[in-house]
Formats: C-alpha cells, sequence, structure tokens
C-alpha cells in the first residue's frame, strides 16, 4: 500500500491532535505542518517561518513539494481568506470548506441570516452596521443579551451582557474601539437563550453529514464560567445530557437542513462543521456555527475516534461519506487547557516550560510553544492541552488534573473545573 504524505496547515493544540491521529494511520507517510508547534514538530516537519495566513507562502510550499498528496487547512483564518479555492485551482487535493462555505463562520451575519431563511432554529436577532442605532437599540431590548462581533475575533468577539450598561460598553469596545479590527464593523444582537450547551463537530462530503461524538467546551476564562470568553478552556466528550433523541432531533431539524441550505445558496460544504447548540428540554437551537474543527473539542474527541481519520477526510474529499461508520473507544475524555496569565487579554511569551513524566495513554497536546535556544517556552495564549481518558468521567478528569501537575512556567493558570457540568 503505498503511503500517502501530508501537508496541515496550522501550529495549535487543534493541529497536534489532527497530526497525532494522521500519524497513526497505515497510509500516511510524511507529514508537514506550517507552521507547526515544537509538539508537532515531533510528527511532523515543521516550518515555523510559514504562518498559516501567509498564503502566497503556502501556495509556494506546496508547488516546491510535489510529493504532497493532501493539504489540510484547520483554522479558520485561512479558510476564510480562501485557502482551499487557492489549493483547489491549483488541482491540489485539499480537505475543508471553500471561502463561500467557510462564511457561515467568518460571517455571524451571514450565518444567521441563513438560518432565517431556511427556518433552522436559533435565537431571535438583529443585525447593524451603525453604531448609533445599535446603542439605541440596546436602550429597548430585553436582559441579558448577546452581542456578537460579525467577524472572525479567534473565539473571543461574544459578550454576554447582564445589562444595559454592560452592552453598551461592550458594543463601544467592538464598534467605536475596534477591539477586532473590521471584524466589528457589524454585531448581532440576540436574545439570550438558556439551557446547556453542547458542541457537535461533523464530517461532511457536500451531502451526507457525518455527526462525531458530542462535547461540551468551557469558554469563559475562570472557574464557574466567570471572566471573559476565550477559545475554550477545555472541554470534555461525550455530553450524557445530549441524549440520542435529541441527536436524532438535532440531525433532522439543524444538521441536513445546514448542509442543504447552503446547497441552495451555492455552497457546497467539505470539511467539518461545528455546531454549537444550545439545548432547553427538546428545544434545539444554533448558538453558532464554525467551518472547521473546534478547539479544545477536537483534543476531546479525536483520542476517542477508532476511525482512520486520513479515510474519513478521503471520504469527505470524494463525496463517499456515506460508505463511513464512526467507531469511538467506549471511554470518556476530558481535556484541560494551560494557559498563560493574562490570557485572553495581553500575555507574555517567552516562559520557560518545564514538563514531567506523563502517564500512558495522556495526551499532550501543544498549542502555544515553541523551542528557543534549545528550550522549550510558550508562544501563544493557550500553552497546552492535556487530554485524559477513562471508564468515568471522573476517573478522566482526575487523570487529567494529576498530569497537569507535571507541567509547569511562569504565569501558568487553568480551570479546575472543566468536565463537572
Amino acid at each position: 500500500m503505498k503511503k500517502r504524505n501530508i501537508l496541515v496547515i496550522g501550529g495549535g493544540g487543534r493541529e497536534h491532535a489532527i497530526v497525532h491521529k494522521l500519524s497513526q494511520s497505515r497510509r500516511v507517510g510524511k507529514i508537514y505542518a506550517l507552521p507547526g508547534n515544537a509538539g508537532i514538530a515531533a510528527l511532523a516537519e515543521c516550518h515555523p517561518e510559514i504562518a498559516a495566513i501567509n498564503l502566497p507562502a503556502i501556495l509556494m510550499f506546496v508547488r516546491s513539494h510535489p510529493d504532497i498528496y493532501m493539504t489540510v487547512v484547520a483554522p479558520d483564518d485561512p479558510l476564510s481568506m480562501g485557502l482551499v479555492d487557492r489549493l483547489d485551482d491549483m488541482c491540489c487535493r485539499v480537505f475543508g470548506p471553500k471561502k463561500k462555505a467557510a462564511e457561515i463562520e467568518s460571517s455571524k451575519v451571514f450565518a444567521k441570516n441563513l438560518m432565517k431563511k431556511y427556518g433552522i432554529p436559533t435565537a431571535a436577532y438583529e443585525v447593524f452596521d451603525d453604531y448609533q442605532a445599535a446603542d439605541r437599540y440596546l436602550e429597548t431590548c430585553a436582559y441579558p443579551t448577546v452581542i456578537k462581533a460579525d467577524g472572525l475575533a479567534l473565539g473571543k468577539g461574544v459578550i454576554i451582557c447582564p445589562d444595559m450598561e454592560t452592552a453598551k460598553a461592550g458594543l463601544k469596545n467592538i464598534m467605536k474601539d475596534a477591539a477586532f479590527g473590521s471584524a466589528g464593523s457589524s454585531v448581532v444582537i440576540e436574545e439570550f437563550l438558556t439551557g446547556f450547551e453542547v458542541s457537535v463537530l461533523a464530517f461532511c462530503d457536500g451531502k451526507t453529514v457525518l455527526p462525531m461524538a458530542s462535547s461540551q467546551d468551557h469558554k469563559r476564562a475562570f472557574d464557574g464560567d466567570r471572566g471573559p470568553n476565550t477559545g475554550g478552556m477545555g472541554a470534555f466528550c461525550p455530553s450524557d445530557k445530549y441524549t440520542p433523541a435529541l441527536a436524532a432531533k438535532a440531525y433532522e431539524t439543524i444538521f441536513l437542513p445546514t448542509v442543504a441550505a447552503l446547497n441552495a445558496e451555492g455552497r457546497e460544504f467539505k470539511g467539518v462543521i461545528y455546531f454549537g447548540l444550545m439545548i432547553n428540554g427538546d428545544d434545539i437551537r444554533v448558538l453558532e456555527y464554525n467551518a472547521r474543527f473546534g478547539d479544545p473539542e477536537t483534543q476531546a474527541v479525536l483520542p476517542r475516534l477508532k476511525n482512520d481519520l486520513f479515510e474519513i477526510f478521503e471520504a469527505c474529499i470524494n463525496g463517499a461519506l456515506d460508505k463511513i461508520t464512526l467507531e469511538y473507544v467506549p471511554d470518556y475524555s476530558v481535556c484541560v487547557v494551560a494557559a498563560s496569565r493574562g490570557y485572553p487579554l495581553a500575555y507574555e511569551k517567552g516562559k520557560v516550560i518545564s514538563l514531567g513524566n506523563l502517564a500512558s495513554g495522556v495526551h499532550l497536546y501543544h498549542a502555544g510553544t515553541i523551542v528557543k535556544d534549545n528550550r522549550l517556552v510558550t508562544n501563544g495564549g493557550r500553552v497546552f492541552g492535556v487530554t485524559a481518558l477513562g471508564p468515568d468521567m471522573e476517573s478522566a478528569r482526575q487523570k487529567a488534573y494529576d498530569n497537569m501537575k507535571g507541567i509547569s512556567f511562569e504565569g501558568m493558570f487553568f480551570r479546575t473545573d472543566i468536565g463537572l457540568k
């Protein structure tokens, strides 16, 4: 059997989990990663000089490496910039949605209007591109309310506002102070939904939707869901509250209609759709879409997956996903993120990292790490994800936190309540 060389775009914990899973495939040969990180470098040839948003350099790299069989575009920015389109124009084999399909993540306004047009359940909302009009609306809406920057904001462009004062300050931060740049030139102000959140990642080949095991993310920085929104401080898989009946309803009323809606708009989706759901009783609504693997949900889901990830990617590209049945180990998994002090706001880099020995079967996924002067140092807000599996949630939690004790760097912090809710 001929082994295939793979290029993975990205350099976070999600990409480390993807590279790790691909490295287990009997059909995968050499793996390249742009830019990669210190952990990915143990499994792949990394090129830290090429950022995931440097499309010209990425395309030049692909042209100069004809041995690359498939490129996996994992992060949101290069997807929204049209990297998949550019690679497809070069007749390259690529996993990920094209720019028009990826707009379900890169524009919350587009996503909300799509759901409204095709009757996909979501929170009631209003869209504003004028600051004064949005500010006046905040004086009339019910509280709590939610303000979302339209564009990509590293998972931080959502503000839950308990009162008008908080809402007005948040709106000013997004629209007037441009905290997220052009991503905040338009905003969605929407109804605050109650219930429990579930993340469902789903493979898609343009027609077939294949949901993965459910997971729950922890977006707020501190214990008890306090503090600012982050890209995610941890996750667990599966969510026992997401019953087979709820899964079947979500599939029929949300997953299939979303893919059909994208097709109707001429935006065929091939890759991974992330469905962020809010569930209250038997009411299921979409909180958000992502056009790629979630982070850190991927670090909780992929360690349980028994299938060959390369073969799933092939099926998505070939339109043959209906021939795949996903299988999982029966264990629970818990991923805890170690972050730099100050994250998701200002934080320092270059802190020397000390790593102890991990227990067998525990996965250490690097996110913001780099080797500098022969030393492993921090290079991002989220630095590691520690994922452990166990026969029940509590044993998986305990193992993850026990192994977190072996990691240290100046300013390190993590939540202590991942998996409790």
